[in-house]
């Protein structure tokens, strides 16, 4: 008897176990989620990335007198970190000096050729010109010398009396001729030291722009600020190395930090959506706890396709409705930009929408049974989506399709 009643109470033990074994199984296939249909603010948003800049900034330029002398490319050879708080005058960079140096030693060296032919120039025009007066001076002597033998000559035979009175005329004659030449070989050499004596000024001048010049290749901050890198072409920075031209002369700039926007691209399908004045907010990678409020206000017409990619991208412009301290260029932003908002509408999950042919319905939970129902829907984005007709405040709604209400059919809306 006790051997029958053992036997009998573990069958009902072992029973019991794959009754629970049984039953916990088929729950665990049927777990339904639900939520309640709520009425609040229908936000509907584009999260996008972006970057940080200025829109009102400085440039701190190379040279400017640079091209004056076949000087186009210049290499930065120091440059202070990004982010260095200067002011004005404080030292900003350093270009390489080696092509402008070399300019300057070829100006040396023309100016000390040119000063060695004026120095010539201006012997040769002593020495002409004393040749000259001299020989002016032994035509004077003998005109004179001629007159006094004339003058002992009063008794002489008339043939010498006239040969004597020709040959003072033509001495005579020679000197006004010679007079004459020395007048213009004198304005000759004048024009030729005037010559050499304003190449010799222009060399020098020259040579005080290139000294000029050299200095420049210094740079000082004009103004107080943050030194920024600026982008070459590709969009790279300009660091120690890269090139300073006359038509890319800046080698930084000082960003007026409380005139702030956020640069971003937009995508092909959510640039229909973007407009200018839209409102938008401003978040910070670098700084989660901020956000500032914006404004979009310029959206681009001609999208732009990024190295390495084939994707059609479209310039997004926000402008940064407040200033915070923290924030710097460069910084990379994420920007809710609000597309549309509505007050007082029912919300449900997306992933409680479902559809057969062209009818969306929900399955609602009602008493003990559960209704599939009909929705006219609204506006949705990425999370919710309003519903215009067909749910009512605080109703419940299945997250998934619930076991055996497959083949239910669905209530339409009147």
């Amino acid at each position: 008897m006790n051997k029958k009643k053992s036997v009998y109470i573990i069958s009902i033990i072992v029973l019991s176990i794959i009754a629970y074994s049984y039953f916990n199984s088929n729950s665990d296939k049927d777990v339904s989620l639900t939520t309640k249909v709520l009425k609040g603010t229908f936000l509907n948003e584009i999260l996008i990335s972006g970057e940080a800049q200025s829109t009102s900034s400085k440039k701190i330029n190379g040279p400017s007198n640079a091209r004056r002398f076949n000087i186009y490319e210049i290499k930065i050879e120091d440059l202070v970190t990004e982010g260095t708080i200067v002011k004005k005058g404080d030292y900003i960079g350093k270009l390489d000096k080696s092509e402008v140096n070399g300019k300057l030693n070829e100006a040396q060296l023309n100016l000390e050729k040119a000063q060695s032919r004026y120095t010539q120039q201006q012997l040769d025009t002593t020495l002409t010109l004393k040749q000259e007066r001299n020989t002016i001076k032994d035509l004077l002597f003998n005109i004179e010398e001629d007159k006094l033998e004339l003058e002992r000559s009063a008794y002489e035979s008339p043939a010498t009396i006239r040969s004597l009175e020709i040959k003072i005329q033509k001495t005579e004659r020679d000197l006004k001729e010679k007079k004459a030449n020395y007048s213009i070989k004198k304005r000759q050499a004048n024009a030729k030291m005037i010559e050499v004596g304003t190449e010799v000024s222009k060399i020098k001048k020259k040579i005080e722009n290139l000294l000029e010049l050299q200095k420049e290749f210094t740079i000082y901050s004009d103004d107080d600020g943050m030194v920024t890198y600026v982008k070459e072409r590709n969009g790279s920075k300009k660091k120690v190395g890269s090139t300073v031209t006359p038509w890319q002369p800046a080698i930084a700039s000082l960003p007026d930090l409380t005139k702030m926007e956020s640069k971003t691209y937009s995508n092909e399908v959510d640039i229909r959506k973007i407009k200018k004045d839209l409102t938008v907010k401003i978040g910070f990678d670098a700084f989660p706890d901020i956000e500032l409020n914006g404004v979009v206000t310029d959206v681009a017409n001609v999208g732009e396709t990024k190295a390495g990619s084939d994707i059609k991208l479209f310039q997004v412009l926000i402008k940064l409705n407040e200033t915070n301290k923290n924030i710097r260029p460069g910084m990379t932003t994420s920007n809710k930009i609000l597309i549309s908002k509505q007050d007082d509408v029912l919300l449900i999950p997306l992933e409680a929408v479902f559809a057969k042919d062209s009818i969306s319905y929900t399955y609602v939970k009602s008493g003990l049974s559960i209704d599939k129902r009909q929705v006219e829907l609204g506006e949705s984005n990425d999370e919710v989506v309003i519903i215009n007709k067909g749910l009512e405040e605080n109703e419940i709604v299945y997250l998934n399709k619930p076991e055996g209400v497959e083949e239910k059919s669905i209530t339409l809306l009147k």
